[in-house]
C-alpha cells in the first residue's frame, strides 16, 4: 500500500498525556471507567465548549451545574487547565523524525484553555488542528471534512491515529486509513508495523 502523504494523530491518550478522567473520577467520586469517559464525551457544555461554541467561564458554570461538583467556576478552571500534562516522554523526538519524511498534522477535541496553554502546538506540527477552531467535534462527520479541506487533502491521502473507536469508525466510513491505538508505546508500534518509523 503507498505511503500516505499525511500522518494525522489525536493528542490526548495518543501523544499528549491527559488526567482528565483521574482527575474527574477524583472530583466526582466515580470510577475512572468506560461509562465516565462516554458521559464526558456525551457531555453537552464539553461538546458546546470543544466546538468553540462557549467561553471558558460559561462551560465552568454549566459543568458544574451538570456533574453537581462541589467547586466554583474559577477553582474549576484553574484544575481544568492543567489536565493535559503535557507530550510524552519521546513523542516531540518522533514527531522530528517523522516530520523527515512526512507532512504531520493533529485532529484533536481541545478547547480554547487547552490550545492556548500549548501555543496551538505551532511548533510541533505541520498543521495542527482543533475542534474548538474547526467549529465541529469527532467523531462528527462534519468535523473531519472540515479537517481535510483545512489540510488540503483528499481521504486516501491521510493515515490517522486516535485512541477512540468512534473516532476511527467515523474517520475510515470517510475513506481514511484509520487506525485506534492505545498510549505511545501504542502508536509507536503501529508506525513501525506499518513501516512508517524509520
Amino acid at each position: 500500500m503507498s505511503h500516505p502523504s499525511l500522518l494525522l494523530f489525536d493528542l490526548g491518550g495518543v501523544l499528549v498525556e491527559n488526567t482528565t478522567f483521574d482527575r474527574l473520577s477524583a472530583l466526582t467520586g466515580l470510577a475512572p471507567d468506560g461509562q465516565l469517559k462516554e458521559r464526558w464525551l456525551a457531555s453537552p457544555s464539553v461538546r458546546a465548549l470543544e466546538m468553540g461554541a462557549l467561553s471558558p467561564e460559561d462551560f465552568a458554570r454549566r459543568f458544574i451545574d451538570e456533574w453537581r461538583l462541589p467547586c466554583d467556576p474559577p477553582g474549576f478552571l484553574g484544575e481544568f487547565e492543567s489536565w493535559p500534562t503535557g507530550f510524552y516522554p519521546g513523542a516531540p523526538t518522533l514527531l522530528t523524525r517523522l516530520r523527515r519524511r512526512h507532512r504531520v498534522g493533529c485532529l484533536s477535541n481541545s478547547n480554547v484553555l487547552h490550545w492556548r496553554r500549548f501555543r496551538g502546538f505551532k511548533e510541533d506540527f505541520d498543521v495542527a488542528l482543533s475542534s474548538h477552531l474547526l467549529g465541529a467535534v469527532k467523531p462528527d462527520r462534519t468535523c473531519f471534512e472540515r479537517a481535510l479541506h483545512a489540510c488540503g487533502a483528499e481521504a486516501g491521502d491521510v493515515a490517522f491515529f486516535d485512541d477512540s473507536p468512534a473516532n476511527v469508525r467515523a474517520a475510515t466510513e470517510l475513506g481514511w486509513r484509520a487506525f485506534h491505538v492505545e498510549g505511545f508505546a501504542g502508536l509507536k508500534g503501529r508506525l513501525r508495523e506499518e513501516g512508517w518509523l524509520p
